[in-house]
């Protein structure tokens, strides 16, 4: 190759590599510039606060604020030394709307006893709107002697509940497991 060809090619060079970096330096730019851009979509959108439980999150789109269905707690026992009671007897609560109820358990007896809840339904059609996400009838119970346990419950009523449905009755039952010291131990 002579000088000037290879002075072209010199040339042609640079100027490939001043595009090149101009290049990237804007898409690190852009990147940057990116992060502030995502997070105010994300604020603007309300998806932001699906990731920070421990902030106040917006309001659930997904709640019927038109609609208010009456929640009637109700609490037994089957053969067992226990007091169990719910600390409300009622609310009313919107479908789509998360709500926490809680139930207090007392050991009476002078023995540790395990037993389980299992919980019923009325009217029997709003068991399938009725969706729990935590229970304490998840797990068997054990209480010790004279214990006192207040036990939470959280569920939501999907807004699919025909709207005939204005009250649902929430029961549960306790039961003994019996065997269930042998087994521990």
């Amino acid at each position: 190759m002579n000088q000037a060809a290879l002075a072209v090619t010199a040339d042609a060079n640079r100027q490939m590599l001043k595009k090149l970096v101009a290049a990237a330096v804007l898409m690190f730019g852009f990147g940057y510039a990116l992060v502030p851009l995502y997070e105010k979509i994300c604020e603007v959108t309300g998806v932001r606060y699906l990731f920070l439980p421990d902030q106040v999150t917006p309001q659930n789109t997904q709640v019927d604020y038109s609609r208010k269905i009456s929640m009637e707690f109700d609490a037994n026992v089957q053969r067992l030394a226990w007091t169990f009671k719910p600390a409300e007897a009622s609310r009313d609560v919107h479908p789509g709307e998360v709500t926490q109820i809680v139930y207090e358990i007392r050991n009476t007896s002078d023995r540790t006893v395990t037993g389980q809840a299992v919980p019923s339904y009325g009217p029997s059609e709003a068991t399938k709107y009725f969706k729990k996400i935590e229970c304490f009838c998840f797990q068997q119970q054990t209480l010790g002697p004279h214990e006192v346990r207040r036990m939470p419950v959280v569920f939501v009523i999907d807004p699919a509940l025909p709207k005939i449905v204005n009250t649902i009755t929430l029961s549960y039952t306790f039961f003994e497991v019996v065997g269930a010291q042998k087994d521990r131990g």
